[in-house]
């Protein structure tokens, strides 16, 4: 058979269709428009191998239209107006309407998207897009506002086992005519590799399946499994969807103190092909915006941690990124560095340049001493408690803020005592 397997088996009926179950249960919005045969434009919008190409083919089949197919990645405007064209002459010689299925719909630019509009406004077609990318970022607003947007899940363990062994059982398209003898360690290696991807379970099962016939009936060891499988199925899909999901839960779980959940999705994404570097530089973006002054220390372990991982490499530097993604969980965590950071911004952009004192301005050459920069300035060391009480540090148009508030938290607990005691000093009269 020249068609690979996933292709074979894949369904013809909502019957054998494995997964999306909130979508398609009795009462469901996509269920209703199947079952009423009433089609709308919409939006699939999911990881790869949870069905959205045959969704949209089984809603053209049960709603009886056209299907159309077309692949973002291959296809221009030329080819939209080819199947415009296609459309409107099935229209007018059968009275039959037409899907038009575009596989990542993300893919086209503004233009392309934009040559979509006219068609599905007018009703020439009922276009059906699909996309692994979250469509409020790569989908132009014009053609998302008149689009339903349905979610597909990646396919559940007990799932893809049911899909695994539907092929297995399938004589006419699948493997059911061979003599494939499967653990059910083996069974659950390979579900676990296809990571919520029944096309990617179905083409490593094609693949064991190859294997295991040149074996001419031995048993296939777990070791040679792996060694077929290898690693490079895990859905990471770098820049994409899927690999902000996982930064953002590992930026999370060292925020909230968990160095276990910092671990397990800081080996998620170095499992899927993440740069460590990257991480790296995550990590010193957590030191400061999470921890800042409660353990100024974090800054530095998670430089030091980038530079180990510079110098060593895979896999030896990645311990070092471990260990510091461990410290950064359970280091005191404040946020007030990063608040004071954004509060002074703010003001700066909403307020005019004010110039600077002339207390607080240096005066290099005698004539801008003459002129009295630097006049009145008090050197702090030579002040007593080395604090020159009462000094202004803003433009005096704007008074002296604070933007700065340390937490309880770590050192800030002795940063705040301190500055509660020179604000308290500063108040007393010289």
């Amino acid at each position: 058979m020249s068609q690979p397997l996933a292709a074979r088996l894949r369904p013809k009926t909502l019957a054998t269709f494995i997964g999306q179950t909130p979508l398609l249960k009795k009462g469901a919005p996509l269920a209703l428009c199947i079952e009423q045969g009433k089609p709308h434009s919409m939006l699939f919008w999911g990881p790869p191998g949870t069905g959205k190409t045959t969704l949209a083919g089984l809603i053209a089949a049960y709603c009886q239209l056209e299907f159309v197919s077309l692949s973002a990645v291959l296809a221009g405007v030329k080819d939209i107006r080819d199947a415009m064209s296609h459309a409107k002459h099935i229209k007018q010689s059968t009275g039959k309407g037409t899907i038009l299925f575009i596989d990542e719909i993300h893919r086209f630019n503004k233009a392309q998207q934009d040559a979509l509009l006219p068609f599905v406004e007018d009703g020439t077609v009922y276009f059906v897009g699909a996309t692994t990318e979250n469509p409020s970022f790569e989908i132009n607003k014009a053609l998302l506002s008149r689009c339903r947007v349905y979610t597909l899940k990646a396919l559940t363990e007990k799932e893809l086992k049911q899909v695994l062994m539907n092929a297995l059982a399938d004589k006419e398209h699948g493997l059911g005519n061979l003599d494939i003898n499967l653990s059910e360690s083996h069974i659950d290696f390979m579900v676990n590799s296809s990571d919520g991807d029944a096309r990617r379970l179905l083409n490593i099962l094609e693949v064991v399946a190859d294997n295991i016939a040149a074996l001419k009936g031995k048993p296939i060891s777990q070791k040679r499994l792996e060694d077929i499988i290898q690693k490079g199925y895990r859905s990471f899909d770098k820049q994409g969807d899927i690999f902000y999901e996982q930064i953002s839960a590992l930026h999370k779980a060292v925020r909230g103190c968990s160095p276990d959940g910092a671990l397990y999705w800081l080996c998620r994404m170095l499992d899927g092909g993440c740069s460590p570097t990257y991480i790296a530089r995550r990590m010193v973006r957590m030191a400061t915006e999470d921890i800042g002054n409660a353990d100024p220390k974090a800054l530095g372990l998670a430089l030091d941690a980038w530079d180990a991982y510079e110098r060593l490499g895979s896999p030896e530097g990645e311990l070092a990124l471990a260990q510091v993604v461990i410290y950064l969980a359970c280091a005191p965590k404040s946020n007030r560095c990063y608040l004071a950071y954004n509060h002074a911004k703010e003001e700066i952009h909403s307020s005019p340049s004010f110039a600077v004192p002339i207390h607080l301005r240096n005066a290099p050459t005698q004539f801008m001493k003459d002129i009295g920069y630097g006049k009145d300035y008090r050197y702090d060391p030579n002040e007593p408690e080395g604090f020159a009480r009462g000094q202004a540090y803003f433009p005096a148009e704007m008074g002296e803020k604070q933007y700065y508030f340390p937490t309880e938290s770590g050192l800030e607990i002795k940063i705040a005592e301190k500055l509660r005691t020179l604000k308290k000093i500063s108040k007393t009269p010289t």
